[in-house]
């Protein structure tokens, strides 16, 4: 018995193998990048670019990173890009949650047109509603206001479609069987289709907080005021017309990636619940 399933075990490492080296493969590039950025973010000046290079400090130093934080206004600037983040994140949860239940549990001619049509603007580029979308902000007043940041910004294509998708696969004799008990529309989608939901609302508020918290071009063409930029566009004023201080522009990336990090780790749980139920359902 031991030797045969001794040999089964091997039977299905050597199986195994090719999927695992691969995968352990594309964790190594992926990782590789982001493993440079941090531990190069403890190097000093004159070891970031010495030869030959290393991967590890010769000599750690935090001196980048008291440099990057009395440089920059960190508290002002992560106050700035969170209540962008946070607010936007609720409403675009909010706002494609409804609409995603809408889309799936009323079947009418127009609200099939409808989600063709927010289909459709995913085929467009970002730079082609970015001139409109300026112009808009700027005639209605909220040109260099975090306001101005959040507003266009709360609508996505990819929440609506996940909502939608995820709804799709509630019965409706859930609702049904609500009605007879006489909840209201309003009741059924808060009492019954929000909670069911979690998964996916958790999901999209990681991606759309870390879509807010790292935007950039947006936030650019928005803000005038030095006082009111987001983190990203405070990072770019370490980046000189001809030099580039690699020395505190790395420790800042890594401070500015802390958020996201913690907000992942909290999360993931949520993530992989998401898939599993996913995978059942189908």
């Amino acid at each position: 018995m031991h030797a045969v399933s001794v040999r089964t075990w091997w039977q299905r490492v050597k199986a195994d193998a090719p999927s695992t080296i691969m995968m352990w493969f594309l964790v190594i590039c992926f990782a590789f990048p982001v493993f440079w950025l941090i531990l190069s973010s403890f190097k000093g000046p004159d070891e970031l670019f010495a030869v030959p290079m290393s991967f590890l400090p010769r000599r750690w130093t935090t001196a980048g990173y008291a440099a990057a934080w009395s440089r920059i206004d960190f508290a002002r600037y992560f106050g700035n890009t969170a209540v962008v983040a946070i607010i936007t994140t609720v409403l675009t949860v909010i706002v494609s949650s409804m609409t995603g239940y809408a889309l799936a549990k009323y079947d009418y001619w127009w609200t099939r047109l409808f989600f063709i049509g927010i289909l459709l603007t995913t085929m467009l580029p970002t730079e082609v509603i970015m001139s409109p979308s300026f112009i808009v902000v700027r005639d209605i007043g909220l040109y260099n206001t975090l306001a101005g940041i959040i507003v266009p910004s709360i609508i996505t294509a990819t929440g609506i479609f996940m909502f939608r998708q995820y709804y799709l696969t509630v019965p409706d004799e859930m609702m049904q069987a609500a009605r007879v008990d006489g909840c209201s529309e309003l009741q059924i989608f808060l009492r019954i289709m929000l909670p069911i939901a979690k998964p996916c609302i958790v999901t999209l508020a990681i991606f759309s907080f870390q879509w807010r918290w790292n935007d950039y071009i947006w936030p650019l063409l928005i803000l005038n005021d030095s006082k009111r930029f987001t983190l990203q566009v405070a990072l770019r004023t370490l980046v000189g017309a001809e030099k580039i201080d690699w020395a505190i522009l790395l420790p800042a990336s890594v401070i500015s990636m802390i958020p996201l990090v913690l907000i992942f780790m909290f999360c993931q749980k949520y993530i992989v619940g998401s898939d599993v139920d996913a995978a059942f359902k189908g």
